[in-house]
């Protein structure tokens, strides 16, 4: 098999790479044996997961900005972003043309291999045959685990639906505030407790639902346009792309903590700078624990279930303390501006590329029936639990304040 094929995605068990893939007829055009550096696969892959960890978390705080306007339909914004990044990962799950050079292919070859005239031809081997390839490249792998999985947030999720049950999720439409400001949690309007129930149901179903119906759709697109997708040139992409992945993804990350460290403006740190400092940690993180984890349970990714866990928790804890007064600093709420800001960059970057929903939705189609509502339900109702127990233990004795870094949360 040519190319930089790798056994570092976590979406397959660590078997070699023949032994996954079935043997039939059109392998013989791609029979070349693989010549894998591992070391420098490795090197590619964490670097793309580096550099499409910071801009997925860019993409996310944009699409949560944009979405939060007067009037909003949806008051929490970061469904958007779980929305968009389960529509691409679908995408590339279902596509097989973009990666069609890594069988070893020209473009013409390999749509002789999709569309054979053969009678023992099973398209469901090919499309596995295929998903085992493209799912071991470091591209791939910095798309799909990268910038979707840290496109989307689990724990922002759980973190919007709690704040719905305890009516402090800031709508624009129905918590205004002077023109500039940023909605309080002071400034909600209240509400019965079986309205805020409501409220929390409302986040969770429509995330959920709009998610998987994302992947859906993201599929869809995929084989719509599948006669009209080019396909990633190999050479290019080894000889060149990816050494130049290892500069971009290094470099984003080291100029994001230096302009931390000396920001443009001191409000960048809390709006952005601090996620992106943060954001590779989270990113790599899951995928090395869903790499070590997901397979050992086949019904269960307990890897991606452990990370949404732990991001959803930390996301809890960070929230509470940036809103309760911690007696130091030029101001008590949020222990000053520069913790403030902190552990804002650590709800929107490490938690935020931790948890993902897109990967989340993926397994639960991909496992059977059964298992995706055990996996599903449990997921959700460990991590409502979490939040409610976290948050809702400061939110209803000690009681939120408004944070001196206050800027829209992820």
């Amino acid at each position: 098999m040519r190319g930089s094929a790798t056994l570092f995605n976590p979406d397959l068990p660590p078997h070699t790479l023949e032994e996954r893939i079935p043997s039939r007829p059109w392998e013989k055009l791609s029979s070349e044996p693989a010549k894998i550096n591992r070391a420098a696969t490795e090197m590619y892959t964490i670097s793309y997961l580096l550099f499409f960890s910071i801009f997925g978390t860019l993409s996310r705080l944009g699409v949560e900005w944009l979405g939060f306007y007067t009037g909003a339909v949806v008051t929490t914004s970061v469904l958007w972003a779980n929305f968009g990044g389960s529509v691409f990962l679908g995408f590339l799950a279902e596509d097989r043309m973009l990666f069609a050079e890594e069988w070893g292919l020209s473009r013409k070859g390999y749509m002789n291999v999709v569309n054979p005239k053969k009678e023992d031809y099973d398209p469901e081997e090919a499309k596995k045959a295929h998903a085992a390839v493209k799912k071991q490249l470091p591209l791939y792998i910095g798309l799909s685990t990268g910038f979707c999985g840290s496109f989307t947030s689990f724990s922002s999720f759980m973190r919007d639906a709690f704040l719905a049950l305890s009516n402090n999720l800031a709508a624009p439409l129905y918590h205004p505030t002077a023109p500039g400001d940023v909605p309080k949690v002071s400034s909600t309007i209240h509400r019965n407790g079986g309205f805020s129930f409501e409220a929390a149901l409302a986040v969770i179903i429509t995330t959920v639902a709009l998610s998987i119906g994302g992947l859906k759709l993201g599929a869809h697109m995929a084989i719509f346009v599948q006669p009209y997708l080019p396909t990633i040139p190999f050479k290019p992409t080894r000889r060149i792309l990816e050494p130049i992945v290892v500069v971009l993804g290094w470099g984003s990350w080291l100029g994001a903590i230096f302009m931390a460290i000396w920001p443009p403006n001191q409000n960048w740190r809390g709006q952005v700078l601090f996620a992106l400092v943060f954001a590779p940690v989270g990113c790599l993180l899951r995928f090395y624990a869903s790499l070590r984890l997901n397979g050992l349970v086949a019904s269960f990714p307990l890897g991606t279930f452990a990370v949404n866990m732990l991001g959803t928790a930390v996301l809890g804890m960070a929230y509470d303390l940036q809103h309760v007064s911690l007696n130091f600093g030029p101001r008590g709420v949020g222990g000053g501006v520069l913790s403030c800001q902190i552990l804002q960059g650590i709800m929107d970057g490490f938690c935020g590329c931790l948890t993902t929903v897109s990967t989340w939705v993926g397994e639960l189609n991909g496992l059977r029936r059964a298992h995706a509502y055990i996996y599903g339900m449990a997921t959700i109702g460990l991590g409502f639990s979490l939040v409610v127990a976290i948050l809702g233990g400061v939110r209803w004795s000690v009681g939120w304040q408004s944070p001196i870094c206050a800027i829209l949360t992820s």
